[in-house]
């Protein structure tokens, strides 16, 4: 344990530069079904999904350059699917006791209801076929008319027609996500590949778009920073596009950047620029920071941007009155371990069936 000690404040003094996390907070009330959210007839709920984990690592750079994995205690995986509601968007009740609601292979779980009513998932991993050698890696994607029957309707090798310089495919698809572009009416689907020898490393994020989910152009280049970058995430308000991403760099040239960024764009596709935020040399919320997704405030003029501090097993939320300017909000309650997270709206009645099918089940 002594050794251990050592090298993690050897690690730290090493990535100089870095911007400390807040206090570490006490561990949030993990609310149940039990104390029963007030849902009115006409009042909007909003639904987090997210899957479960406790990071078994911290990686580090040394000064050397090397790679380190450094332990942290109680370490837990769960790569399914969770669902919690909120009326505020910053107090959650996770369903089915914090337990999955779908007993299949879920990460990092983004999940929208299209134009025409279906719900849709895409998620990090799940794939099962021969071919990676021939195709590279897939993510899955996933249906469901009411939010409680789960279906998987395929595999997407999305990155499947492209190489790098010496011939290799990517070794990951991350974090994908997928935004409905109402000017063609196609789906525009976007995450994070790298070609090197861990996901983190010299990634960027890739787009694709396709009308019927069976037909997918290839994929190109949709944001390449100056930086390593991944977990992307999008919100379109008055005509200007908000991309919300992890800058994904940490050791002892660079500090500890592991945290989310904003660019904005007034097309889709782009090319976004880069949004100077006030901390860290350009970020918007604390290190070590991941999973963002925002939202109109449920309560207030302004926006919501949650996230999860992935080395220390809790979820954040910050305010913005213009999505630009953010502040941490400390008034907030999330399910235990909950990572990265996808907030949807729903109607009160499509809540109420949620609460009584999940409370049922225990």
């Amino acid at each position: 344990m002594m050794k251990l000690t050592t090298l993690l404040t050897v690690l730290i003094i090493s990535i100089g530069g870095a911007v400390a996390q807040p206090e570490k907070a006490s561990a949030p009330k993990d609310l149940t079904v039990k104390e029963q959210l007030e849902i009115g007839k006409e009042k909007q709920v909003w639904m987090l999904t997210y899957f479960r984990q406790r990071y078994p690592t911290r990686i580090e750079v040394d000064a050397q350059g090397k790679t380190i994995e450094v332990p942290l205690p109680d370490p837990m995986l769960i790569n399914k699917l969770h669902i919690a509601l909120s009326t505020d968007g910053r107090h959650w009740t996770p369903l089915n006791d914090n337990k999955p609601v779908w007993e299949h292979h879920v990460r990092d779980p983004y999940v929208r209801r299209g134009p025409d009513g279906l719900w849709r998932i895409l998620s990090t991993g799940g794939g099962r076929g021969n071919d990676r050698e021939k195709v590279g890696p897939s993510c899955l994607y996933i249906t469901s008319r009411d939010l409680i029957h789960w279906q998987v309707d395929g595999t997407l090798p999305l990155m499947k027609d492209v190489r790098d310089e010496s011939g290799t495919l990517a070794g990951n698809i991350w974090a994908p996500e997928w935004f409905y572009d109402k000017q063609t009416g196609e789906y525009v689907l976007f995450w994070s590949s790298s070609f090197k020898d861990a996901g983190w490393k010299e990634s960027k994020l890739w787009y694709s778009r396709t009308r019927d989910w069976k037909v997918f152009t290839p994929a190109k280049v949709f944001f390449n920073p100056p930086y390593s970058v991944i977990d992307g995430t999008l919100l379109e308000e008055n005509g200007t596009y908000y991309l919300f991403h992890k800058e994904e760099e940490f050791g002892a040239k660079t500090g500890e950047r592991r945290a989310i960024r904003v660019a904005t764009s007034n097309k889709l596709e782009g090319p976004y620029n880069l949004i100077e935020g006030p901390l860290n040399n350009g970020q918007i919320v604390p290190v070590i920071t991941e999973g963002p997704t925002a939202i109109k405030d449920p309560v207030k003029p302004g926006f919501l941007l949650l996230y999860d501090y992935c080395m220390t097993n809790r979820f954040g939320a910050s305010y913005s009155p213009d999505l630009l300017h953010w502040e941490v909000e400390k008034d907030v309650s999330f399910p235990a371990d909950a990572r990265h997270g996808c907030i949807s709206l729903l109607t009160a009645k499509e809540a109420d069936i949620l609460l009584k099918t999940y409370t049922a089940k225990n």
